[in-house]
């Protein structure tokens, strides 16, 4: 079976430390829906979905404005 790409999309089987290493920004989205637990030991094997879950989110949307964020230019 052919491993299926992603586009470097992120998805919501993925952990939150390795969503983090692909996408910096998605630090403040975290932040802003109550997802602060970003360095602790769960973060490394938590998935976006268990933690959008156990924050009463919607880990569908949280993907979606993940993946919509632009990394910010730094001047």
């Amino acid at each position: 079976m052919a491993e299926k790409k992603n586009d470097g999309k992120i998805t919501k089987e993925m952990a939150i430390s390795e969503i983090l290493e692909k996408k910096p920004e998605a630090a403040a989205i975290f932040m802003r829906h109550g997802i602060h637990c970003l360095g602790c030991v769960a973060a490394h094997f938590e998935t976006l979905e268990q933690g959008a879950k156990a924050h009463g989110l919607n880990p569908d949307k949280l993907v979606n404005e993940i993946n919509k964020a632009k990394k910010e230019k730094k001047e």
